[in-house]
């Protein structure tokens, strides 16, 4: 961590008042990190797409203290409105952190958060947000102190202060397909403490969609800090750390040599595996309400009938990203009109596709 500690004091304050603003995306995992250990790191490797609709756009203004204190001064609104729950979670984060921004010392923050999906929607608005809290951070302090921060230094910073904000959100710092945690198996970069991006992957994979039926767009019956605790003491603990290890492997094969069936293959056991961890922990979670179900069975019977490469994944909960390349999207497009709307929430279907990652605006 020592990397990431820098030192500056009040008189190299460059920019006393100052704006910026980065749009970062959600992200689909398509190996699911399930288990964690220490200060917020992986039990087993996990990779995701980078999606490019669904995202949130923070816009950061910041004004220099009169008196340098340790009081973190910070002002969260989220879409338009004060958000005292989102602020006090961010606030709490920063103290948590505070070693890693010394600025915090020197400034006032204010931020404006939107999302371009509903909250509620069941899209992982943790990954998108803290990301771009992540970067928006690592961008003031570069930016006010004339630090001469390379880009990819800030990158490398800001995946390994989103991962401690929130775990998926340090692969949503990079575009198309990324990885995070340790893997021994293959050439994948990634590490516990920093995610990196995939290399090599075939273009079929590139232009992939994500369209996200939205089959209970509630609240999740436990949360994923909940969901990755009761993996302490799972029956199936190492199996599933070993298991999904070696699934990153013969994952990262197949998105290099651009096999979309084997893909529908491994994913969509991966998904059920993840749900399966929750049915057999203690206290045991059914996440996947009838209509999951039953979408997942209208894609199996369109698959066999078509045969298109069409597959769907999960988070941990009820609703479901149906994956496909960009070259079937006219003849998906309408099984889903036909077939899947009505069994989503009030006929709620996000579409999405494969993106390139965060963006700076100012």
């Amino acid at each position: 961590m020592n990397t990431y500690i820098r030192n500056y004091s009040k008189n190299e304050l460059i920019e006393d008042t100052g704006r910026i603003s980065w749009t970062s995306p959600s992200n689909i995992a398509l190996i699911k990190y399930w288990g964690k250990y220490g200060h917020q790191l992986p039990c087993n490797t996990s990779i995701s797409f980078t999606l490019n609709e669904s995202k949130t756009t923070m816009d950061f203004s910041w004004s220099s203290k009169d008196t340098p204190s340790d009081e973190i001064v910070l002002d969260f609104y989220f879409e338009n409105k004060k958000n005292q729950l989102f602020e006090d979670k961010i606030r709490a984060f920063l103290e948590k952190n505070r070693e890693l921004f010394p600025m915090l010392k020197f400034l006032n923050l204010e931020i404006e958060s939107t999302n371009s999906f509903p909250h509620s929607a069941g899209i992982a608005s943790s990954a998108s947000s803290m990301s771009a809290l992540a970067l928006g951070l690592c961008s003031i302090e570069n930016q006010a102190f004339d630090l001469d921060i390379c880009e990819a230094d800030l990158i490398q910073k800001a995946t390994y202060v989103a991962r401690l904000a929130s775990g998926s959100a340090s692969r949503s710092v990079f575009p198309e397909v990324a990885s995070w945690g340790e893997n021994t198996l293959t050439s994948i970069k990634s590490s516990d403490e920093l995610a990196a991006p995939v290399e090599g992957v075939h273009e079929v994979f590139k232009t992939y969609r994500d369209s996200i039926v939205i089959v209970d767009g509630g609240e999740k019956a436990v949360s994923s800090r909940a969901g990755h605790a009761l993996m302490e003491a799972h029956p199936y603990r190492e199996e599933r750390f070993k298991r999904a290890n070696e699934l990153v492997e013969t994952l990262y094969n197949i998105l290099k040599s651009g096999d979309t069936k084997s893909f529908c293959d491994l994913v969509e056991t991966e998904a059920l595996e993840l749900h399966g961890l929750m049915m057999n922990s203690n206290p045991s979670f059914i996440l996947m309400k009838p209509n999951t179900l039953a979408v997942i069975e209208k894609i199996r019977e369109f698959r066999k009938e078509s045969g298109l490469d069409l597959c769907f994944t999960l988070d941990a909960g009820p609703n479901v990203h149906i994956l496909y390349p960009q070259s079937i999207e006219e003849e998906v497009q309408k099984f889903l009109s036909s077939e899947i709307k009505p069994l989503a929430q009030n006929g709620l279907i996000i579409h999405d596709r494969v993106g390139q990652g965060p963006e700076r605006f100012l």
